[in-house]
């Protein structure tokens, strides 16, 4: 089986990354686009992030890690199986920051410049706005300035490099990130990685609590810590009624949570990270 990731830029690293926390270490070797992994039955194929929708349509990686713009702009018949919380940005239509263009409706009649015709030339005709648009190969924040195009339809993170190039957003098209991408009724063929890349998402900030907790204590110590689905109790052999309490709670909730324990009752308290979380 082969996953494709996008072989350099903002996406590559953070791929290479969640698979290695997903069990699979991806051998790179300099200038070969087909790599193993850790798995025997398992390769890594590297690419154009903008090539990946079409080469998991066409059958050449069964699954594919890209961004979410980039399978929009594809057109490719595919599932999005995962949002993967990396490579977040947005897709906007940005003018000269001196232009006296303020609402879309402004740019009835102009040019827009863009590397995303396919989202551009959908969202401005689902608006009914009629704009020509000129497709361009990287650096379109500079097309306004050389007389191009009247506005944009660039990906930003940020907003800095729009900043730099004297250019403010006037509108956000879509929210886009990393996800995890396969053909429309071959999900079955990638059921393993998915579950295995699912984990290390939902594990994503959680901790693993242990304490003791004297009996008498336990109902004060749940109100505290539920957990997933309630915690784990189990008796701990000690010269007092003792209880071993395990819990899965967030990290933003442990600076609270620790002082409550403690005022509940809880001791010895232990807190782990997690590396994957099947539910």
């Amino acid at each position: 089986m082969r996953i494709a990731i996008p072989s350099k830029g903002r996406l590559h690293a953070p791929s290479i990354e969640l698979l290695r926390k997903a069990g699979l270490r991806v051998e790179m070797e300099p200038r070969r686009l087909i790599v193993n992994t850790s798995k025997p039955d398992m390769q890594v194929l590297l690419s154009r992030a903008r090539d990946i929708p079409e080469y998991v349509e066409a059958g050449a990686a069964e699954a594919g890690i890209t961004g979410l713009d980039l399978v929009e702009e594809s057109g490719a018949d595919l599932s999005i199986l995962l949002k993967l919380n990396f490579g977040k940005a947005r897709v906007v239509v940005a003018v000269p920051e001196n232009s006296g263009i303020n609402r879309l409706e402004d740019l009835e009649g102009k040019r827009i410049a863009t590397e995303f015709p396919g989202i551009a030339g959908k969202f401005f005709r689902e608006k009914e706005i009629n704009v020509e648009i000129i497709e361009v190969s990287g650096a379109c924040e500079t097309a306004p300035q050389i007389g191009i195009s009247d506005a944009i339809v660039d990906l930003t993170s940020s907003g800095e490099t729009l900043v730099i190039n004297r250019l403010r957003a006037i509108h956000t098209i879509m929210e886009t990130e990393a996800v995890m991408i396969a053909r429309k009724g071959e999900e079955y063929k990638v059921s393993a990685l998915k579950t295995a890349i699912e984990s290390v998402l939902k594990a994503e900030g959680m901790r693993y609590v242990m304490m003791n907790v004297p009996e008498d204590s336990l109902e004060e110590v749940k109100k505290v810590v539920p957990g997933l689905k309630g915690p784990t109790v189990m008796k701990v052999e000690a010269d007092e009624p003792m209880l071993a309490v395990h819990v899965v709670v967030h990290e933003d909730h442990l600076f609270d949570i620790i002082e409550k324990l403690k005022r509940a009752g809880a001791r010895d308290i232990l807190v782990t990270p997690i590396q994957r979380m099947v539910i």
